[in-house]
């Protein structure tokens, strides 16, 4: 069946030559709807969070591959800050997926059949000039359209105005990407957890200017007004993620 599938079985290996990953606060009882069972909303204060990412990715492969196996690709996501507890008491802070998009076919079928990421078909163009990042994405659909500017020169940029973190030690707590990517299997009531690994993980917070953002314009979000509460960015990284683990709601292994 599908859904035995889609537990993200096969490791992978890339590197990032761009993460750019923009947090977005909204008031909790508006994203606790959207966690599923077992897991809990990540919360700062009255707020819950949603990222919104951006990454250039160079050789992206099953992780037993070397890098001349690999492909390059331009993904974005969105995903929610939660948490999961065992039943020794441990937290895993992660992500749980919304929506993800891609600028190649290949990744929309093979992600989606291995994977419960939701991936779509867009248009997306990572470009550098100096010391300007740009992301432009057109979706398909229109509903995760995205067009950002980040300034990558001079010292790390202060906090967006308006955001609820109290400083940038605060901040950088949720600076996604996390180490653990959730997704529920509602057929067996099991969460699966995707635990990632990185080398030299220092993201740095920069400005950014959003000309356009169309994720949060529908669904659960009409009517909401997210605020931009922090932008990271990191460059030049080894990133992969382990094959999926499958536990229960409750966090026991299975």
């Amino acid at each position: 069946m599908r859904h035995l599938l889609q537990r993200h079985p096969v490791a992978i290996r890339t590197r990032f030559a761009h993460s750019l990953v923009l947090t977005y606060a909204l008031p909790a009882e508006v994203l606790r709807p959207l966690v599923p069972p077992g897991l809990q909303l990540d919360t700062y204060g009255e707020h819950g969070f949603v990222a919104a990412a951006l990454v250039d990715t160079r050789a992206l492969r099953p992780a037993v591959l070397p890098a001349c196996f690999g492909a390059d690709y331009l993904l974005t996501g969105y995903r929610v800050f939660t948490r999961f507890r065992t039943p020794g008491g441990r937290v895993m802070r992660g992500l749980r997926i919304l929506r993800s998009d891609t600028d190649r076919r290949l990744m929309v079928l093979g992600g989606n059949l291995l994977t419960r990421y939701n991936y779509r078909p867009a248009r997306i163009t990572a470009r550098v000039e100096g010391e300007s990042l740009e992301f432009r994405v057109d979706s398909a659909d229109g509903r995760a359209d995205l067009h950002v500017r980040a300034d990558l020169g001079g010292p790390p940029a202060p906090l967006p105005d308006g955001s609820p973190f109290a400083d940038a030690r605060a901040a950088r707590r949720f600076a996604g990407p996390l180490p653990y990517t959730f997704e529920y299997e509602p057929q067996t009531r099991s969460m699966i957890v995707i635990k990632a690994f990185r080398a030299h993980w220092d993201p740095q917070p920069v400005s950014v200017d959003v000309h356009r953002l169309t994720f949060f314009d529908h669904g659960p979000f009409t009517g909401t007004r997210p605020l931009l509460a922090n932008a990271f960015h990191v460059a030049d990284l080894e990133y992969g993620w382990q094959r999926g683990l499958r536990r229960t709601e409750s966090g026991g292994e299975r």
